[in-house]
């Protein structure tokens, strides 16, 4: 558990990371960090000698497919995310990573045909007085949060679709993006105020390093998930939202209004929700069926 513990922590701490470098334009951050995450991905590859494996998933163009679609959704959930962050929206990022795990039981149900429990239907009920409250606060939808929590579970949605281990996954999505994303770096070098024109020597070791903490904290993850029950790996998820939560409230002076509250409220109430339902599934014993003998 303590590996999915730091993984988590990682990630949540991301935002700080992000922080360094919010004089940057998001887009060009993005960028650099699939590249980045590109080299650092065939790296790791190259250490699992897992190359064969690889040229043969993408040589077949169902799985070529899903992979850009992968890829495509994470760029936008990472763009989503680096874009609120160097524009002081931390506190919307925890709200979309709440929303996240909703997001993905709404993806059971619609389409996947899963059938909601009570307190699915509850936690979908919840969650939708949650948008209109924080839309009232916000003065607009909270789009932010939203489309990063569509992204991240149609992104996992399509994870389940590849059928590649975590790594190897990882690895195809950002390779296949790697040379548009070096296309546009040299477009977008040229421009005033871009990382290659600008950067000191200090924002460029964040800038590469971006490879480094995409990598490190999906492979302590990949680890976690095969060694402990799901059942406690999904609740550990809430470790993320609850550390930007407090940095974007409490570190960076992001407003939160009694009006605010009361929307994340509705959100919490709705994981409450789903938590007890699972730990009630998980303590119910199946029933078997007993073949009536005549």
């Amino acid at each position: 558990m303590a590996v999915a513990v730091v993984a988590y922590l990682l990630w949540g701490l991301l935002t700080i990371y992000w922080k360094q470098l919010e004089r940057f334009d998001a887009a060009e951050l993005i960028l650099w960090r699939m590249a980045c995450a590109a080299v650092v991905m065939a790296l790791v590859v190259s250490v699992r000698r897992s190359w064969t494996d690889l040229r043969r998933s993408v040589a077949r163009p169902a799985t070529l497919v899903l992979l850009m679609v992968s890829a495509l959704l994470l760029t936008v959930n990472w763009g989503s995310y680096v874009w609120a962050v160097v524009n002081d929206r931390v506190i919307e990022t925890a709200l979309g990573y709440f929303m996240a795990p909703l997001a993905t039981m709404a993806i059971g149900v619609l389409v996947l045909g899963e059938v909601p429990t009570a307190a699915q239907r509850l936690a979908f009920g919840l969650a939708a007085v949650a948008v209109v409250v924080l839309t009232i606060s916000y003065g607009r939808p909270p789009w932010v949060a939203l489309v990063l929590a569509a992204t991240w579970s149609l992104y996992g949605l399509a994870k389940r679709r590849v059928g590649l281990p975590a790594v190897e996954s990882l690895a195809g999505e950002t390779l296949v993006l790697v040379v548009p994303a070096l296309a546009t770096i040299a477009v977008l070098g040229a421009r005033d105020g871009g990382v290659v024109a600008t950067a000191s020597a200090r924002e460029w070791v964040f800038v590469l390093g971006t490879g480094v903490i995409t990598a490190v904290p999906l492979l302590l993850f990949a680890s976690a998930a095969a060694s402990i029950p799901f059942t406690l790996l999904g609740p550990l998820n809430l470790i993320v939202p609850v550390i930007n939560f407090g940095l974007g409230w409490l570190l960076y002076d992001e407003p939160m209004p009694l009006d605010r509250i009361i929307g994340f409220a509705f959100v919490w109430a709705a994981l409450a929700a789903v938590i007890w339902d699972r730990v009630q599934a998980a303590r119910t014993p199946a029933v078997v069926a007993v073949p009536v003998t005549s």
